[in-house]
């Protein structure tokens, strides 16, 4: 039977498949399916170790802020691994990233939603103390503090990587409220900058005494103090009393400068009455002397011979008024000095009391 249909093809072949002609029939011709299998094996190899090691990542990469934490077999190398790329063997190394740079944490009496958390932010309630009285506050601050990232290792190993749970969170919370319990909360506004110092100097001491250093403090702000509504009314009667007080001296001042101006004034004005009075005392003074001294002169020049002349002008004076009038006297005074007294007759009440 095979003969029978290698002899058919045969015959096909020569006759072209058409019963004549010699010539191959058009059409497409089939595939000719020959495969090779020399060298697959080594493809096969290369491409499955290349997915292997996509899958097992025999290196990491460690960014800028960034400290690596090399653990072979669970135990951690004592350094850390620094920014850049770093080649692990799969399965027994692996590399932890930890984050150095700058982390914030805020205490707030008011948390709002929208920023509870974010890259390097948490937000905590704010920190309630007891004053020295046994009063509650609150107290808002935020403090920003790094991991120490030449100890980074050390203090992975030994605090884990909640290390800032266990560090700086209660260590805050201790110093504030040690500070904090040693006043009053009516002298905590009026010692606002010495309480905050007093915090920052505490917080940098009780994390830097702590082994290996972990943490590095950057700053703290005490941004407010809560205190309770009876001790805030309180202190706001006291500074409106201290207002009033205040003004009422400024007031007292104020009157007291406008009666120094008054008095000013009034002796300004009567040491100008003053100084008036006696320069006319002094004007009159000289008036006098200087009358006094015109009479001295005139009496030094009055001389027996002199009165005697005046006597006789007025003698001839009489005698002339006595020829217009000669009803007139003249009474001559005694001792015959002048004035005389000269009396018209012709008055008959000059008259009568002549008589």
């Amino acid at each position: 039977m095979a003969t029978d249909m290698n002899d058919y093809f045969n015959k096909k072949k020569k006759t072209g498949g058409n019963g004549g002609g010699g010539f191959p029939p058009k059409g497409p011709k089939a595939p000719n399916f020959d495969f090779n299998f020399k060298g697959s094996g080594f493809v096969y190899f290369i491409v499955g170790l290349v997915v292997l090691l996509m899958l097992a990542k025999p290196f990491t990469i460690v960014e800028e802020g960034q400290r690596g934490i090399l653990s072979t077999n669970g135990k951690y190398e004592a350094n850390a691994l620094l920014p850049g790329l770093h080649f692990i063997v799969p399965i027994i190394q692996r590399v932890y990233l930890v984050d150095t740079k700058v982390r914030i944490i805020n205490y707030a009496d008011r948390i709002e939603r929208s920023s509870v958390t974010g890259e390097g932010l948490t937000v905590k309630p704010a920190i309630t103390v007891l004053d020295k009285r046994g009063l509650p506050v609150g107290i808002e601050m935020t403090v920003q503090y790094r991991l120490n990232a030449m100890n980074a290792a050390q203090t992975i190993s030994n605090w884990g990587f909640t290390w800032e749970e266990k560090i700086v969170n209660p260590v805050v919370r201790d110093v504030v409220r040690n500070v904090v319990g040693k006043y009053d909360a009516e002298s905590l506004p009026t010692k606002r900058n010495e309480i905050a110092d007093a915090i920052e100097v505490g917080i940098s001491k009780s994390i830097d005494g702590l082994e290996n250093s972990p943490a590095q403090l950057e700053s703290v702000q005490l941004r407010e103090i809560i205190l309770p509504v009876k001790v805030k009314e309180q202190i706001e009667r006291v500074q409106l009393a201290k207002q009033q007080v205040e003004q009422a001296q400024q007031e007292v001042e104020r009157a007291k400068q406008d009666a120094f101006k008054r008095e000013e004034t009034e002796r300004g004005k009567a040491n100008a009455i003053k100084i008036e009075a006696e320069g006319a005392a002094a004007a009159i003074t000289i008036k006098a002397k200087a009358q006094a001294a015109a009479n001295k002169v005139i009496s030094q020049s009055l001389t027996t011979k002199l009165i005697q002349l005046e006597q006789i002008k007025i003698q001839g004076k009489f005698n002339d008024a006595l020829r217009e009038n000669k009803d007139a006297k003249i009474f001559l005074t005694p001792g015959g000095s002048t004035p005389n007294i000269w009396v018209d007759m012709k008055d008959k009440q000059q008259r009568t009391t002549a008589q």
